[in-house]
């Protein structure tokens, strides 16, 4: 069925977890058999899973936009980038009222750095919140799009999802930098 195949050419956590366990249990096969055929082909499986399990998770940053590893781009919340701006700002007005002795300078610096922190991070909710219904949105809309045979409106469902994905990604990355671990 091609709904099988388009389904299997998608980058999938869920999927990868599926083949990581049917790999370990054709590999463990092969081993009490002795097919070393089996054996190969479930380690194989295992290294492919772990291979897209890498990529699901994967997102790259540029500027304001998110490149999922499935393929989606998402554009922040503009509250993420104008907090980020702020911040950058506040930092500097600190700095500079510091070094020349400007308290007043000093104390806006620390204000609009403070405010920029809160302003980021009530975009990065909005991304989150919107990403989590645009992936669940898709999901539903590509299942039911997939059953009824049609494959504009699974096509648009897919999209719908891999945006949904990659602003979530371009959150967790964002926080990644912030909490290195």
């Amino acid at each position: 069925m091609s709904n099988t195949n388009t389904n299997k050419d998608q980058t999938s956590t869920l999927q990868s977890y599926v083949d990581q366990a049917t790999g370990a249990v054709q590999s463990a096969i092969g081993s009490l058999t002795g097919s070393t055929a089996d054996k190969a082909q479930g380690e194989n499986r295992k290294v492919v899973a772990d291979a897209e399990h890498d990529i699901s998770h994967s997102a790259a940053k540029a500027g304001p936009f998110t490149v999922s590893g499935s393929g989606g781009v998402a554009k922040d919340d503009s509250d993420r980038t104008a907090g980020s701006w702020n911040q950058n700002v506040g930092a500097a007005k600190e700095a500079v009222g510091g070094f020349v002795g400007a308290e007043g300078l000093k104390q806006e610096g620390i204000r609009q750095n403070k405010e920029g922190k809160g302003q980021e991070a009530q975009g990065q909710l909005n991304d989150l919140g919107k990403g989590i219904h645009d992936r669940v949105g898709g999901t539903i809309g590509g299942a039911v799009a997939g059953l009824a045979g049609n494959d504009a409106q699974r096509a648009e469902a897919q999209a719908q999802h891999d945006e949904g994905k990659a602003r979530q990604r371009g959150v967790e990355v964002d926080l990644q930098k912030q909490n290195p671990q």
